[in-house]
């Protein structure tokens, strides 16, 4: 089978900040021997029902069904027992997943492993593979016939016709998992159905989700510095053009200070601004009619490059910096010499997060996550799943105990499964606090980097036992966001067209929308770039969605 590497997913894509304000299209499939899809193929399983878990630890701040997270402040210290009975009778299941940690310690020398075997009630032999090796050694399984019984299905990785892999090579478990056949895996059917739309390949449900926050965020930006300027929060502000303003007025080269700091391929900040001028994720589709209108096709669009644009040009965003890596936008901004950048949601928590950090410089420091402003702002949901896991064919018994392993390694925090895979074993790989938090041991720092949470999760919290301060600022971030969120359409749905030209339509826009905002290109080109996207396969792919809405009766 011919395996590509094409960029970021639509299953496990995070939030990028290209000039298209979207990760790049699922572009994969094609079992061995299989001959690729002709026809574009849509969704139309009913998915999952969601349960939520009546035991499940009570959180500071409370989550929603439309996948708004749950806030805690501190751990509980009352652990709760998700899985009623180990979920394997001996035996063993295979898996793999990669990880972006050293190797943990083997089996034999690792008390978390053993005590999560011990429960699992069987032998969990998990192929643990480095990042940047994931996508040859899933080339290497796939061609071998060596897949494991549970394997993600991630970005950068790409098979020629993902429809007719999973049908090859994957059990369909639209009959285990479907409606109300979930409750048999309560962990699971705790988890929004909004997840579970990302696990659809070719109106089937293949994947198992690992879901993340929904949204990746609109950045993030420093109510100090604004302050200082005599600009109020940026949260009250009414409209763009007072942005617009305030980042004026807190830009001042000669202190070394500017509104904006950006990196390079994040074409000036325009994942923001797209976001808050209400463009849509990709793709906006007319329900009433069923025909779809894309993202550069938009005044929205047009009006965000435009406005970005301006924004470069009254000298608003640090020089220069459109060539900065992540890591140096990082660093310019926790020094303050910004008030604003692009980055993810998970960037702002934790010790070396963006609150912490900042309070370490300068105590007075006051980041704070971007929300919606005005009245149009959308936020797309782009930071649905970090990975859905699929599971190789097998007969249905052996398929209910994968399912059941799965459904174990999906514990919801404050479980006793939860603590086990996040912080191994009391006493030896962790302690607690004095506030009842667990912090990891010496040996359990090495336990716990076995990426068991790759393999199944729950929905994720929002914790932070350094500061509920950041707790509260990132739920509700998160909840003002999700209130305004926008899918892609098409997310489940299959176009032969954009598996094959998606990638090279993808990089014509992002260069010549960076060349516009740089000035190098006028607004007009913008013109130019529709009618040739248009003509090299956009129409084509628009088609094939269109056909499968038709078909469907609609979308979602």
């Amino acid at each position: 089978m011919n395996l590509s590497r094409r960029g970021l997913l639509r299953l496990g894509a995070t939030a990028t900040a290209g000039a298209a304000l979207s990760p790049l299209l699922a572009a994969c499939g094609g079992g061995a021997g299989s001959a690729p899809a002709t026809k574009a193929q849509g969704l139309t399983v009913k998915l999952p029902a969601y349960v939520p878990l009546s035991g499940a630890a009570k959180p500071d701040l409370p989550g929603t069904a439309a996948g708004v997270p749950e806030g805690y402040f501190t751990y509980p210290k009352e652990l709760f027992k998700s899985v009623a009975k180990p979920p394997m009778s001996g035996g063993t299941v295979t898996m793999a997943s990669k990880t972006f940690l050293p190797p943990p310690p083997p089996r034999e020398q690792n008390a978390a492993w053993q005590e999560i075997e011990k429960r699992l009630g069987g032998r969990a032999e998990l192929m643990i593979v480095p990042e940047a090796d994931w996508p040859t050694k899933f080339n290497t399984m796939v061609a071998g016939g060596n897949l494991p019984d549970v394997f993600p299905y991630v970005s950068t990785q790409g098979v020629n016709n993902l429809p007719a892999f999973v049908a090859s090579q994957c059990a369909d478990l639209t009959p285990f998992l479907s409606g109300d056949a979930v409750k048999e895996y309560p962990n699971l059917a705790a988890i929004p159905q909004v997840f579970w739309k990302q696990g659809i390949v070719a109106g089937k449900l293949y994947g198992i989700p690992i879901p993340r926050n929904l949204v990746g965020g609109m950045g993030f930006y420093r109510a100090d510095l604004f302050a200082a300027a005599g600009v109020g929060d940026l949260t009250e502000l009414s409209d763009l053009d007072r942005l617009f303003e305030a980042l004026k007025a807190v830009t001042n080269p000669k202190e070394k200070r500017w509104g904006l700091v950006t990196a390079t391929g994040a074409a000036y900040g325009l994942t923001i601004f797209g976001q808050l001028f209400g463009c849509p994720y990709e793709w906006r589709l007319d329900k009433a009619t069923g025909k779809l209108t894309h993202q550069i096709e938009t005044e929205e669009y047009r009006a965000a490059v435009e406005y970005t644009r301006k924004l470069r040009e009254a000298g608003v965003i640090y020089p220069g910096s459109e060539g900065f890596d992540s890591l140096k936008r990082k660093n310019e901004f926790n020094a303050g010499r910004a008030a604003m950048t692009y980055d993810g949601m998970p960037a702002f928590l934790g010790p070396v997060g963006y609150l912490q950090t900042q309070k370490k410089i300068d105590p007075k420091a006051d980041p704070r996550p971007m929300v919606p402003i005005g009245g149009k702002a959308t936020a797309y949901l782009n930071n649905i799943v970090f990975a859905t896991n699929f599971v190789k064919k097998a007969d249905e018994a052996k398929v209910k105990e994968i399912l059941r392993v799965v459904d174990f390694f999906a514990a919801p925090f404050g479980s006793e499964e939860y603590t086990l895979i996040q912080y191994g074993v009391a006493d030896t790989d962790h302690t607690r606090d004095d506030k009842g938090n667990p912090v990891l041991t010496e040996q359990g720092a090495k336990d716990t980097t076995v990426p068991w949470k790759f393999l199944g999760a729950p929905t994720q919290p929002v914790f932070d036992s350094s500061s509920s301060e950041a707790v509260k600022l990132v739920h509700d971030a998160l909840a003002k966001m999700i209130a305004v969120g926008v899918e892609d359409p098409t997310a489940g749905l299959f176009s032969p067209t954009s598996e094959n030209r998606y990638e090279s339509l993808f990089t014509m826009r992002t260069d010549r929308v960076t060349s516009i905002i740089a000035g190098r290109a006028p607004v007009s080109d913008l013109d130019r770039l529709v009618k040739d996207w248009k003509a090299q396969g956009g129409d084509k792919i628009r088609a094939e969605f269109e056909s499968v809405i038709q078909k469907n009766g609609g979308v979602g």
